[in-house]
C-alpha cells in the first residue's frame, strides 16, 4: 500500500513538473527564439569518473542529455540544432573508447529515427556532418539508414557532427569552390568569394540557418575546431561549468534569456517590449 502511495506521489510530481516546464517554454517562445543552436557536448568522461562509472556509460548518458535538450529546442521552435559528437582528432583516443563510441552511434542514431521516436514526432531531418568516409563500415551503413529515415522531414534539422573538424570542413569547401569555378569559368579569371566558400560548407549544404548560439559545457573555454567559420560576429558563445550529461533546461534558460536581451537591445526603442 505504501509503495502504491509513493508511486502515485512520484507520478503526480512528475506530471506537475512536466506541465510547469511546458508553460515555461511557452512563455520563452513568446520572445525572440534563435534559429540555430550548437552544443559542444563536453564532460562525458569526467562525469563518468565523478560518478564511478565506465567511460562508455558517461557517453551513453550524454546521448540521453542530447535527447532531452533536443526536445526542449523543438518545443521552442528552434529550427536547427548542431551537436559536436565526435571530432576527427578523437580517433587518437584509446581503441576501446573509440569502439564504444562507434557502437553507441550505430545503435542510438537508428533508435532516434524510428517511427514514433523524437525525430519522427517533431519532423526533424537528421544530417551527419563530417568526414563520413572515416567511419567504420557498420557505422556508415547505420548513418546512411538513419539519414534516409528522416529525409522527408522538413520542420527542423539536427546536425550530428561526426567525425568532424572545422578546418577540414573549410578546406573541403575551398576545394569544391575552386573546382566549381574552374568548371564554370573556363578561360576566365577565377575569383573565389566568401559566399562561394560558405555555400559549400557542410552545414550550408544541409540547409542549416546561420548560427545564433554556441554552448560548450564542462568549463573548458575553447572551440576545439568546431564551427569556426559559422561562429561569426553575430554568434553568441556561452561556456558553462556543468558536465554535458547534467546539462538541462535550468542551464539553457539563462542562455536563451541572454539571447532575447541582446535581440531586444538591437531593436529601436519604439518596438522594444
Amino acid at each position: 500500500m505504501l509503495d502504491a502511495i509513493q508511486n502515485s506521489a512520484l507520478y503526480i510530481r512528475g506530471l506537475v513538473l512536466h506541465q510547469a516546464e511546458d508553460l515555461l517554454l511557452k512563455v520563452l517562445a513568446a520572445g525572440p527564439i534563435p534559429q540555430h543552436v550548437a552544443f559542444v557536448m563536453d564532460g562525458n568522461r569526467r562525469f563518468a569518473r565523478q560518478h564511478q562509472k565506465r567511460v562508455q556509460d558517461g557517453h551513453s548518458e550524454g546521448f540521453g542529455a542530447l535527447k532531452r535538450i533536443l526536445e526542449v529546442c523543438m518545443k521552442l521552435n528552434i529550427r536547427c540544432v548542431s551537436a559536436y559528437a565526435f571530432a576527427i582528432e578523437n580517433f587518437k583516443r584509446s581503441p576501446d573508447e573509440v569502439d564504444a563510441l562507434m557502437e553507441l552511434a550505430e545503435t542510438k542514431l537508428l533508435e532516434l529515427c524510428q517511427h514514433g521516436e523524437l525525430l519522427d514526432r517533431y519532423g526533424v531531418r537528421l544530417n551527419i556532418v563530417g568526414k563520413k568516409a572515416l567511419l567504420p563500415e557498420k557505422v556508415l551503413a547505420a548513418v546512411e539508414k538513419a539519414e534516409a529515415l528522416t529525409r522527408e522531414n522538413t520542420t527542423s534539422i539536427l546536425n550530428i557532427c561526426m567525425p568532424y573538424g572545422s578546418r577540414d570542413e573549410i578546406t573541403t569547401a575551398v576545394e569544391y569552390s575552386v573546382r566549381n569555378s574552374l568548371k564554370n569559368k573556363q578561360g576566365e579569371d577565377i575569383i573565389i568569394t566568401e559566399k562561394d566558400i560558405e555555400d559549400n560548407l557542410l552545414t550550408s549544404l544541409g540547409g542549416s540557418p546561420p548560427l545564433d548560439i554556441l554552448v560548450r559545457t564542462s568549463g573548458v573555454k575553447r572551440l576545439s575546431d568546431f564551427l569556426l567559420w559559422q561562429c561569426c560576429e553575430d554568434t553568441q558563445i556561452h561556456f558553462t561549468d556543468v558536465y554535458w550529461p547534467d546539462f538541462g533546461l535550468k542551464e539553457l534558460i539563462p542562455i536563451l534569456l541572454d539571447f532575447q536581451r541582446q535581440v531586444w537591445r538591437k531593436q529601436p526603442a519604439s518596438v522594444a517590449p
